[in-house]
């Protein structure tokens, strides 16, 4: 029986191309992509299919450019890099920075995150994930879904 050859087989000429072909950084999709204006990475132009005031998590380039340090830093017009920005860590409450610095919407996340104590509900004392639950904040402090009111 003959062995079966250790040579690798050429690339074709479609293979080669789809594999230079720009793709979003964060769901990998390769059609309709744009360039960050923070950090210069392919994502998609997708901003249009968010709908106001949904609070939806559906377009790549809202999310990265609202939900990250990266488009934190740039947009309150920060200079250096946002992973050793002093103003930026002092501007943003410790949860809600580690929470921009680790989430899915960057394309390179927060090396070391700081610890912070996590934020309770004044009414009920139940943990409040800021970043991605709903809650209230007044002078009184933080309120859970369950507890506030309209």
């Amino acid at each position: 029986m003959p062995k079966a050859s250790a040579v690798a087989k050429p690339r074709t000429r479609e293979k080669a191309a789809a594999s230079t072909k720009p793709r979003c950084g964060l769901c990998g999709k390769t059609s309709r992509l744009t360039k960050t204006e923070c950090c210069d990475r392919w994502i998609c132009d997708d901003e249009a299919n968010y709908v106001l005031f949904s609070y939806a998590r559906n377009s790549c380039s809202r999310n990265h450019r609202r939900y990250t340090l990266c488009g934190f830093h740039f947009n309150e017009g920060h200079k250096r890099s946002w992973q050793d920005c002093k103003k930026c860590r002092k501007d943003i409450e410790t949860e809600m920075y580690v929470h921009y610095g680790t989430n899915e919407f960057n394309f390179e996340k927060l090396a070391d995150p700081p610890p912070y104590e996590p934020t309770r509900c004044g009414k009920c004392n139940r943990v409040i994930k800021l970043g991605t639950e709903a809650h209230s904040i007044s002078s009184k402090g933080y309120t859970c879904s369950d507890c506030f009111s309209f």
